[in-house]
């Protein structure tokens, strides 16, 4: 079954043909700034991947609230033009193929849930840290999208008075890193400055690492999830899952009734796993 793959963001847009589970053919091209320019690009991406044998259909990765019952992008995006009306019948039309949109963190799980990290199970709750946390809950091997299309949404969450997003993300981190020091440094480089033992870097790594673990202990005892990913850029340091499991300890220790203890480990696919899960999102849809 080959597919074109398409991978939709805010300043590229990648291309793929995948062949089952192999990715081939991959290229990129510039996110266009208005819609027929959009229609433009995707349709000669879409022709040059059919060059190599003939397609069965088209999976999108994709920003926003993808709504898979009316094939609407709801939510907003830095690409508007997607938003708010029936797209995937205008795909479908333009390339004479079927289409499945999902959204992009909901890709990345579906990706680790079909062949990476979380193979085979069933239950997992995937958080994804970059700018904020986002991410995606799995039910019964699919993506659990909630009444609003708000599942996964985990940023949201409030502890101490404030956003998950504002307390456990490398860009949280670096910022109050630089509004305390007057330095301007990266979040990579406040965790570094940690390992070096900077007291005001290992305070704050430690906040990072404490309201996670306060997280990903509510998910388990909510959600109940076999295994919980983690994934964004910050999922490369080898001191991350173990600064986690450091701060469930002292989490368990303070719960003593609690007897389950959340397996965490780090998603498995980086770069492709939106093209991926695209790709295991077309297999559930078609």
């Amino acid at each position: 079954m080959a597919l074109a793959v398409i991978d939709i963001g805010g300043t590229t847009i990648k291309f793929a043909r995948a062949d089952g589970t192999m990715l081939s053919e991959r290229f990129a091209s510039d996110t266009p700034a208005t819609l027929a320019e959009f229609y433009a690009v995707l349709s000669a991406a879409v022709t040059r991947l059919n060059r190599a044998g003939d397609l069965v259909g088209v999976a999108i990765s994709s920003p926003g609230a993808v709504n898979q019952a009316t094939g609407v992008i709801e939510g907003a995006s830095a690409l508007p033009y997607i938003h708010n009306f029936e797209i995937v019948p205008e795909l479908e039309h333009r390339f004479g193929l079927p289409v499945a949109i999902e959204n992009d963190a909901n890709c990345a799980a579906l990706a680790e849930v079909d062949s990476g990290a979380a193979a085979g199970r069933q239950r997992v709750a995937v958080l994804v840290l970059g700018t904020g946390v986002g991410g995606a809950i799995i039910a019964d091997g699919h993506v659990a999208h909630g009444a609003h299309l708000s599942g996964g949404e985990f940023g949201y969450m409030l502890q101490n008075g404030d956003t998950l997003s504002h307390q456990a993300t490398a860009v949280a981190v670096a910022a109050k890193y630089n509004a305390a020091s007057g330095r301007t440094v990266s979040g990579k480089e406040v965790f570094d400055l940690a390992g070096a033992g900077d007291a005001l870097a290992v305070r704050l790594t430690e906040d990072f690492y404490q309201a996670l673990a306060e997280a990903i202990f509510n998910l388990q005892y909510s959600y109940d999830p076999e295994l919980f990913l983690i994934g964004g850029a910050i999922s490369r340091n080898p001191a991350l899952i173990p600064g986690i499991n450091h701060h469930l300890d002292q989490v368990l220790a303070t719960v003593a009734i609690a007897a389950i203890r959340p397996q965490v480990l780090c998603c498995q696919y980086l770069e492709a796993a939106n093209l991926m899960g695209a790709v295991a999102n077309f297999k559930q849809t078609h």
